[in-house]
């Protein structure tokens, strides 16, 4: 087999293929097999229909018809590897020549992973957020906790900003009530920003007891994006209430005894959030540096596939929402347009990435072993509240175990080019990242370990 390789883009190529008609013995042999088992010939057992028979009833053609369908995707992938390009889309094939006997020649255009130089990643230069933790910091998380564990009291007095209202809902289109609009005792916190738009401006000041309508736009059901005459009757109002902070919130809220030691685990897990914070900036803003550094041409189908991912998942968001696809866009507070426009950079930069990252992985020989992709796999099955096991055979049974592996590498990546890095805080402080694994997992023995990931320090492989 003999391949040509045209380059029409940088991030488009042709392929031209000549295979001696002797390299498709196991396809032929295949696709008489094939045509035996559809074709009732008389005298003849479904599958036992000899080769010659084939020919003289159907005709030559059909054979090579089966033949080439089961070589050319394998010849093309060998092509491919004695290439070295790298696709990133389906091939467009074309049998341009068959000479019976002799040989085939076919062309395959395709997408492939553009070629450029990494940047020296040694050293660069990049800027974290500090990991000194304040006492407003701990005040924060005290506050936070001291909301999850509030109470509601009933108020005699008009509802304010933060207050809690138990109301009855009602839609009419001139005159004609809409039933599937209605809802009673609709618990709701005034100010929250409900998505039904000029609720909370009518909330603001009614008591129990109190029915107002106003005019606005329905936002789902069958009637979405009509006009209505919205009645809404309060029937209580509640205070939120918060508890006080001494000991026994702490031993409500938490297994400690007194406030104090209940700060003090505050701020422990603060600083451990932070920390994590100042490896995960390294990681991301070196590799932004080093993405700056360089320009990538991308090829269009790559991205346009990239684009329409977003897009479909964006679409199965506004379904399962139950709303109107303005309703939507205006609970999120952007335009169509704009979370359109936000696909396009990010595809971009995730292609543009992804290239990078592989690179890296290459340039590094950084293997997955297979603890790190059994870790993977608990890892994303407690994230997706599956059993690990549940998740490990859908992965195989849908060919998605080598991107998992892929998703590893890249991360691994990620890492090498952040502990590269020369990194420091806002202060100007320097950060090491070693020593900030270490006291992450104290008990770890490889350097580079780090909770954020667990993966260990980056493995690199033979060859």
């Amino acid at each position: 087999m003999k391949t040509a390789v045209e380059e029409l883009s940088p991030t488009r190529v042709k392929l031209t293929v000549e295979v001696p008609f002797e390299e498709l013995d196991e396809s032929m042999k295949a696709a008489y097999k094939k045509v035996a088992q559809q074709v009732r010939v008389p005298g003849f057992r479904p599958g036992k229909v000899p080769a010659r028979i084939i020919e003289q009833r159907f005709g030559r053609a059909v054979v090579l018809e089966e033949t080439l369908n089961d070589a050319v995707p394998k010849l093309y992938g060998k092509a491919v590897d004695e290439s070295d390009i790298y696709p990133v889309s389906r091939p467009e094939i074309e049998v341009t020549k068959i000479e019976d006997g002799q040989q085939v020649e076919f062309t395959a255009e395709v997408d492939i992973r553009p070629k450029f130089d990494l940047p020296d990643y040694e050293g660069i230069e990049v800027t974290v957020d500090s990991a000194e933790v304040t006492d407003e910091d701990v005040d924060a998380q005290l506050d936070a906790l001291r909301q999850r564990f509030a109470t509601l009291s009933g108020v005699d007095r008009p509802a304010a900003a933060g207050d809690y209202v138990v109301m009855d809902l009602a839609a009419s289109i001139d005159g004609r009530n809409i039933e599937e609009q209605q809802a009673n005792d609709v618990s709701y916190e005034v100010g929250a920003g409900s998505i039904l738009r000029g609720l909370d401006d009518t909330l603001l000041g009614m008591s129990a007891g109190e029915t107002k309508v106003f005019t606005s736009e329905l936002v789902g059901g069958e009637n979405a994006g009509e006009e209505a005459e919205i009645t809404v009757t309060v029937k209580s109002v509640k205070e939120k209430v918060l508890p006080e902070l001494d000991d026994e919130f702490a031993q409500l809220a938490s297994e400690f005894d007194t406030l104090d030691e209940l700060r003090e685990s505050l701020r422990q897990q603060v600083r451990r959030t932070k920390l994590l914070n100042q490896v995960a900036q390294a990681r991301d803003r070196a590799l932004d540096a080093i993405l700056d550094k360089i320009d990538i041409p991308l090829p269009e189908s790559a991205l346009k596939a990239e684009i329409d991912a977003r897009k479909h998942n964006l679409d199965h968001q506004i379904a399962e929402s139950g709303l109107s696809r303005e309703a939507f866009f205006r609970l999120y507070q952007t335009t169509e347009e704009e979370r359109f426009k936000q696909f396009e950079e990010e595809a971009a930069k995730a292609l543009k990435t992804g290239f990078v990252l592989d690179k890296i992985v290459l340039k590094e020989e950084l293997g997955v072993n297979e603890q790190e992709l059994t870790n993977f796999v608990v890892r994303r099955a407690m994230e997706m509240g599956v059993a690990p096991n549940t998740l490990a055979k859908h992965l195989a049974d849908n060919d998605q175990l080598t991107l998992a592996m892929m998703e590893i590498a890249r991360d691994k990546a990620k890492t090498v080019v952040g502990d590269a890095a020369k990194v420091v805080d806002e202060a100007g402080n320097e950060v090491d990242l070693k020593a900030i694994y270490a006291e992450l997992n104290p008990q770890s023995e490889e350097a580079g370990e780090d909770a954020a990931s667990e993966d260990g320090e980056p493995e690199k492989t033979a060859g």
